[in-house]
């Protein structure tokens, strides 16, 4: 019998910059309250840029515009055994940051389940709380953005057929 086909876990985040200082959310997690980018899973019948702006305004309330691709990025996190999973639980992840235009503020809007609040962090605090960070991406993201890591959006094609059913 063969082996499971691996499948890593399509992500998306968000670089957002904004008069020095990144946006990052402060999250409930198993392991406690993170900090982590606006990021999220990709949905059905989207691209990665459409969940990147979904999750970020989900997360956020901002509005954001992704203009370019910062990197893709593959991570693997290992959850230890515990009661809750006797098995523990091991996850690839490959992650998809833009970085772009951050819109208006939807004031009043709920943020999505999970996120406490949203921060403004500079780049020293985003590397000096790296003990609460959901991932190393966080500042792995953040140190490609600030190198001037850009690639253009058409690098990541989205076929017609993902949409087909919406």
């Amino acid at each position: 019998m063969a082996a499971p086909r691996w499948r890593p876990s399509a992500t998306v985040a968000a670089v957002i910059e904004h008069e020095g200082k990144f946006l990052l959310v402060e999250e409930h997690t198993p392991e406690g309250l993170r900090l982590n980018n606006p990021a999220g899973h990709l949905d059905p019948g989207e691209s990665p840029e459409q969940a990147c702006a979904r999750e970020t305004l989900e997360e956020t309330a901002y509005a954001f515009t992704p203009e370019a691709l910062v990197g893709v990025y593959l991570s693997r996190f290992e959850r230890p055994i515990s009661a809750a999973r006797p098995k523990g639980e091991d996850i690839t992840y490959l992650r998809f940051a833009f970085c772009g235009k951050l819109g208006a503020m939807e004031r009043g809007r709920r943020l999505d389940y999970g996120i406490v609040r949203t921060v403004w962090l500079t780049p020293d605090e985003v590397r000096a709380s790296a003990d609460r960070h959901r991932s190393p991406l966080v500042v792995q993201c953040m140190e490609d953005y600030l190198a001037g890591t850009r690639y253009p959006l058409a690098l990541v094609t989205t076929d017609a057929s993902i949409y087909r059913g919406r």
